[in-house]
């Protein structure tokens, strides 16, 4: 009797936000590429889930797009994104006082503003 041949199973849907970040930050798979010096086809599989990213690339990616190798894994900018900024702003050396600026600049929907 022959034994029974099993297809290779279909990678399973990617497990993290790389191309959210990716066009979070406006940038083509080649100006992702270019920054982390690896091909725009690498970027496609990495994004497809086609391969998986190894922990140097995690961290370029990261640094690349200005967020947290985490951030890549459990984030979609897309919801949190601008929130994530703005905590790494406040964390940045003298970022209190720019934050504090720009919510002073909000305008006031309380209605007390007089």
């Amino acid at each position: 009797m022959a034994t029974k041949v099993r297809p290779i199973p279909k990678p399973t849907k990617p497990r993290h936000f790389i191309r959210q970040w990716r066009k979070y930050r406006r940038l083509t798979q080649e100006q992702l590429a270019d920054r982390i010096d690896a091909t725009s086809g690498a970027i496609s599989q990495l994004e497809n889930g086609i391969i998986n990213y190894t922990q140097p690339t995690l961290e370029a990616l990261a640094y690349a797009l200005n967020c947290e190798p985490g951030d890549l894994l459990t984030r979609d900018p897309n919801l949190d994104g601008a929130i994530i900024d703005l905590m790494r702003l406040i964390r940045q050396k003298d970022a209190a006082a720019t934050v504090m600026a720009l919510l002073n600049a909000l305008p006031d929907r309380t209605g007390t503003e007089g």
